[in-house]
């Protein structure tokens, strides 16, 4: 057995000494969790029937406004407002304090706002080095618990269920709440630095593209820093790409079987699978990749690593192969690999611009992370 959590998952050379550190030293702050995920789409009624349909609640409506929820307390996961296109605005995290917005403000040059909308609290506006707008929010109006499916009782190990036979509902997936977003980046040094330094985020594991350990990192799997108490394996995923973009957001559901009746129910209503069912590496959850009607990708996941810091970070290589410990192979939808006009836009700018990270060695690593 391994003695730590990332013993057998190291690369071949481990983490070496010039290995860039795997969080700050002294951050600004220390976000306790990704508060929610917002959106623009042009049509509200079509998002809110794909939402219901892949297990969100509506916690509240206007005609200007739609916001989703899980089923444990907290605040919403989503808000999506009515917009000309479907588009990803950017992701708010939650802090323990005003306090702590007051201090982040200062280390920023940013201001510490009243928020208006429904669930109120304070926030703090800012982008990050890639130009990703994003919010700090603390104070928000806490959402109470609602009913929810509880995980099923398994004969595993031990016998459990008797003269019980099993039959899960083939329903949407209850989702519990928002886990991660991944985010795609040409700034991927910089930016996560930003996110270690001022908002105190920890990397759970490294990735590199094959061929490629001597540039270091071109993907990092980031938590929250709780102390003694366990956070999600990643909370923020981001690696280096040729454009600023959101790739996915995943939420918790309750078990493996409504990981499955959840797909079910979507493939029933004619929409999308992009990957799944399978059971990643890092970070171990059983995942099953959606698209909905604007091609967005979202994530039902279950049983997901939970760190806590005293975890060391992990380096192994990037390679499509690594992505599953088992399930089907991954498919070209999950990896956007089909090109389109604004691909090759982001490519050409991304490559001409001497400011980014992303130049012509790292997209040949980026292809063969492809094919491995």
């Amino acid at each position: 057995m391994p003695k730590t959590a990332h013993e057998d998952l190291h690369s071949e050379q481990g983490p070496l000494r010039e290995d860039r550190p795997d969080r700050a030293k002294n951050p600004t702050i220390k976000v306790e969790d990704l508060a929610w995920l917002e959106f623009e789409k042009p049509d509200l009624d079509a998002a809110e029937r794909f939402a219901h349909d892949f297990g969100l609640i509506t916690a509240y409506r206007d005609d200007a406004e739609l916001h989703l929820r899980g089923t444990l307390g907290g605040s919403q996961c989503m808000i999506i407002r009515k917009g000309l296109a479907s588009r990803f605005l950017g992701p708010a995290f939650r802090a323990a304090s005003t306090a702590d917005l007051h201090r982040l403000a200062r280390a920023t040059g940013a201001s510490v706002e009243e928020r208006l909308a429904p669930g109120g609290g304070t926030m703090v506006r800012l982008d990050d080095p890639s130009g990703m707008r994003l919010q700090v929010v603390a104070e928000v109006e806490q959402l109470p618990e609602l009913q929810h499916r509880a995980p099923l009782e398994l004969n595993f190990g031990q016998v459990r269920r008797v003269n019980a036979p099993q039959r899960p509902t083939r329903e949407p997936a209850w989702v519990e709440r928002l886990g991660h977003v991944v985010l795609e980046t040409p700034k991927f040094n910089r930016t996560l630095d930003w996110y270690q330094e001022h908002l105190g985020l920890i990397v759970s594991d490294f990735l590199f593209f094959p061929g490629q350990r001597d540039r270091g990192a071109t993907m990092a799997f980031i938590r929250c820093d709780r102390g003694a108490t366990p956070a999600d394996h990643h909370t923020l995923a981001m690696h280096l790409g040729p454009s600023r973009r959101y790739v996915h957001s995943a939420y918790q559901v309750a078990d493996l079987d409504a990981v499955a009746t959840g797909g079910e129910y979507l493939k029933d209503r004619g929409y999308n699978r992009a990957w799944g069912i399978g059971r990643h590496i890092q970070g171990s959850q059983i995942f099953d990749y959606w698209r909905d009607p604007d091609s967005v990708m979202v994530e039902h996941f279950a049983d997901g690593d939970m760190f806590d810091d005293t975890v060391e970070v992990g380096w192994t290589q990037m390679s499509a192969s690594g992505l599953a410990q088992w399930g089907p192979s991954v498919t070209a939808n999950f990896l956007g690999a089909k090109p389109s006009a604004h691909m090759v836009r982001d490519l050409v700018a991304a490559l001409r611009d001497d400011d980014n990270e992303f130049d012509i060695r790292r997209l040949v690593g980026l292809l063969k992370v492809a094919t491995r």
